[in-house]
C-alpha cells in the first residue's frame, strides 16, 4: 500500500509540474480533455442500481473486442446492471452505438489518482470490474481489493515488447498484479509474460483470443444498402483500413499501380486518426483521381478513392469490399485487427509489423486468409495476385470462413468464470 501511496503521490506531483502542458494540450486537443470532469470524479449514478458489473474497454479496438463478451453477459444475466467505461472519446462513441439498450449506464473511467477512483468506485458501488486486454492501473485495483470488489483482466496481452518494460517494474507490478481476482490471457507466451513480470500463477489462465468470436454484425440487406450507396456492383473494392501517418503514400502508390491494371478497382481510404484527415485528402489530391468523401455520401460511380471520414463504418463497409489492407502494420504500431475483415470472409494483407495481433497474424497467415508484406514492391504484387489469380482469391475468401469455427470459445470460457 505504501509503495502504491508513493506512486499517487508521484503522478499528482508530475500533473502539477507539466501542467501548463496539459492545459495547453486540452486546448489544442479537444480529445484530450473529452471526459475531463467524470475522469477526475464528478460522476452521477441515477440510472443504476448498486452491485453492478463494469466492463471498461479504453478505446475503439477495446471496445470491439468485448462487445460479442458484453452482449452474451446480457443475455445470461437480464436483470444485472451493466456499466461500460472507456478512456478516449472515440472510444466513447463507439461504445455508445455498440452497447444501445445493452449497457444501463456508459461513461469514463477515472483518472488513477485515489480520490478520482474513490469517488467513482462510491458512486457506482460494483460488483465487479472487467478489464479488456492489459490495462494496469495500480491505485484502481488497490482501492477495489480494499473495498472487496472483484477486478479481472479479460484478453490479456503482452508484446515482447512492452514485457521488456514491465520487467523493470517487476518489484512493483508483483503487487499490484495481485490484488487482481483473476487475469485471462490470450496465449501461452502472454501467461508467461505475466507471471514473469509478478503475477502469482494461480492468478493466471489462458482463454484464448476474444477476437475469433466476432460475428458478422449486419444483415443482407444493409449489405446492398452499402452497396447501393457506394455503387460498388461494377467495381472491386480496395479499401485500406486503419492507416497511420506514412502510410497513405504507400498504399496510393499501390492504387496508382492496381489501377493501371485493372480498371474495375476502386479505393476505400480510413485513416485510423480523425485529425489526419486533411492531411490524407491532401495526398488524394495529387494523385489526381476524381475523388470523395463518404460524410458527403460520394460513390464509386463517379469517384476512383473515397475517403472514408465517419465513425463507427469501417467493420462493416469490409463486407463490399474485395480486399482489405490493414494500416499500422508499415508504421511502428505494431498493426490493427486482420479479423474485422476476414469475418466478412475477405483476404487480408498487412505490413511487417503486426506485434500488436502477433497470434492472430500467424493464425491468419498460416490458414491462408491473411498475407504479409516486407515493402511496396511485395504489396504491389499480392494486389495483382489477388485481382489477376481467382482461384487463390476464392481459396483465401472460403479459408476466412473457417478460421473463426476454429478458434472460437474465449467468451464461452469468461462467462463461465466471471
Amino acid at each position: 500500500m505504501l509503495l502504491v501511496l508513493i506512486y499517487n503521490i508521484f503522478l499528482i506531483i508530475l500533473s502539477i509540474i507539466f501542467l501548463p502542458i496539459i492545459i495547453l494540450a486540452f486546448i489544442i486537443q479537444p480529445k484530450f480533455r473529452a471526459g475531463f470532469f467524470e475522469k477526475i470524479g464528478f460522476y452521477s449514478n441515477k440510472s443504476t442500481s448498486d452491485k453492478p458489473i463494469i466492463f471498461h474497454a479504453v478505446s475503439v479496438g477495446e471496445v470491439n473486442a468485448v462487445k460479442e463478451l458484453i452482449k452474451e453477459y446480457k443475455k445470461a444475466n437480464p436483470d444485472k446492471t451493466i456499466i461500460v467505461t472507456t478512456t478516449t472519446r472515440t472510444g466513447q462513441a463507439t461504445a455508445k452505438k455498440a452497447f444501445e439498450g445493452i449497457a444501463n449506464k456508459i461513461t469514463y473511467y477515472p483518472y488513477d489518482f485515489f480520490f478520482s477512483i474513490l469517488s467513482f468506485l462510491n458512486t457506482f458501488k460494483p460488483e465487479k470490474v472487467v478489464i479488456a486486454e492489459t490495462e494496469i492501473w495500480p491505485c484502481f485495483v488497490t482501492l477495489a481489493k480494499l473495498k472487496g470488489i472483484k477486478v479481472y483482466t479479460v484478453n490479456g496481452r503482452i508484446s515482447p515488447h512492452s514485457f521488456d518494460g514491465y520487467k523493470k517494474l517487476k518489484f512493483f507490478l508483483k503487487i499490484i498484479l495481485n490484488n487482481y481476482e483473476k487475469i485471462y490471457m490470450q496465449t501461452k507466451d502472454d501467461k508467461e509474460r505475466m507471471i514473469n513480470i509478478g503475477a502469482n500463477e494461480d492468478k493466471v489462465e489462458v482463454m484464448g483470443n476474444l477476437k475469433f468470436d466476432i460475428t458478422q454484425n449486419i444483415t443482407s440487406d444493409a449489405i446492398n444498402e452499402y452497396r447501393n450507396q457506394l455503387k460498388t456492383e461494377k467495381y472491386r473494392l480496395f479499401i485500406a483500413a486503419s492507416t497511420h501517418k506514412g502510410e497513405d503514400e504507400i498504399i496510393l502508390n499501390a492504387y496508382r499501380d492496381l489501377k493501371s491494371k485493372f480498371q474495375d478497382s476502386k479505393l476505400l481510404i480510413a485513416p485510423r486518426h480523425p485529425e489526419r484527415y486533411e492531411e490524407v485528402i491532401s495526398l488524394i489530391e495529387k494523385t489526381g483521381y476524381n475523388w470523395g468523401k463518404r460524410s458527403n455520401n460520394d460513390n464509386f460511380e463517379t469517384k476512383d478513392i473515397i475517403l472514408l471520414d465517419t465513425m463507427g463504418e469501417l467493420a462493416k463497409l469490409f463486407s463490399v469490399c474485395h480486399i482489405a489492407f490493414i494500416g499500422g502494420s508499415f508504421s511502428t504500431t505494431g498493426g490493427h485487427n486482420p479479423l474485422e475483415a476476414n469475418i466478412w470472409n475477405k483476404p487480408v494483407i498487412s505490413g511487417p509489423c503486426t506485434f500488436n495481433f502477433k497470434d492472430v497474424y500467424r493464425i491468419a497467415v498460416e490458414n491462408k486468409c491473411a498475407v504479409i508484406v516486407n515493402s511496396q514492391e511485395e504489396l504491389n504484387n499480392e494486389l495483382e495476385s489477388f485481382y489477376s489469380d481467382n482461384n487463390k482469391y476464392k481459396e483465401f475468401c472460403e479459408n476466412a470462413k473457417s478460421i473463426f469455427e476454429q478458434n472460437k470459445g474465449a467468451i464461452k470460457y469468461v462467462l463461465e468464470r466471471i
